[in-house]
């Protein structure tokens, strides 16, 4: 649900662009980008940093793009989103020796220490590969092309949220066995009722599990906290 928020911004910029051009494009992507904000807020009761810098930079660029009528500034803003996070989560890991995806997620999905840094040092590498990528798809190709890859270039967030999930499954540690351990993790169809609560899950079941945290870990505390109620 949320990739597919995520996206449809995109997916509206590509085909307005395809319609009426980029600054055209330009404008019902920031325009989307806020709606799609103001969904987030109400599931979500609040944005996350990262969203609100997104939105700060969406809107700079594009506002920037449309008053100079130069597209340069649309097309270099992943790049600047990316070197970022990269920048953030390097100087959070190596200045402050915090894990910004511990800190987020620690209270959902339990892994060692070498699970979390390796996790952090992949979203850093990841974050790079991305800003360079866009970046030298908006200085050597055509708003065209640039405008192409920003559609078939998901399927790299998409495939790295996916190898991360099966990377974690691998590390999880299984909490104790518990009702609540019953209620939010998923269990095999082999598991027989009243043999208690201890379950076998597929790598795959796990995999699932974890990118579902991943993506919607905002949600996830919400249910949790319901639940806890």
């Amino acid at each position: 649900m949320k990739l597919l928020l995520d996206f449809l911004p995109i997916l509206l910029f590509f085909g307005a662009y395809k319609l009426w051009g980029i600054y055209a494009g330009t404008a019902v992507l920031m325009a989307t980008t806020c709606a799609q904000m103001a969904v987030v807020y109400r599931i979500d009761g609040k944005l996350s940093t990262m969203h609100k810098a997104t939105l700060a930079l969406i809107l700079v660029f594009g506002a920037l793009t449309l008053a100079l009528q130069d597209d340069r500034f649309i097309k270099w803003k992943p790049t600047v989103l990316y070197a970022a996070m990269a920048l953030a989560l390097a100087v959070a890991q190596w200045g402050y020796r915090k894990n910004v995806l511990k800190a987020m997620l620690g209270a959902q999905i339990a892994l060692p220490d070498f699970a979390w840094l390796r996790l952090s040092v992949a979203w850093i590498a990841y974050c790079l590969f991305m800003a360079a990528l866009n970046g030298y798809v908006a200085a050597y190709y055509s708003t065209d092309a640039w405008a192409d890859f920003k559609l078939w270039g998901y399927v790299f967030p998409v495939a790295f949220i996916v190898a991360q999930g099966f990377y974690v499954a691998r590390h999880l540690i299984e909490p104790a066995e518990s009702t609540e351990t019953a209620d939010v993790l998923p269990v095999d169809s082999h598991s027989s009722p009243g043999m208690g609560l201890k379950t076998t899950r597929t790598t795959t079941e796990t995999a699932v599990y974890v990118m579902r945290h991943t993506v919607e870990s905002t949600e996830m505390k919400r249910v949790n906290s319901d639940t806890n109620k």
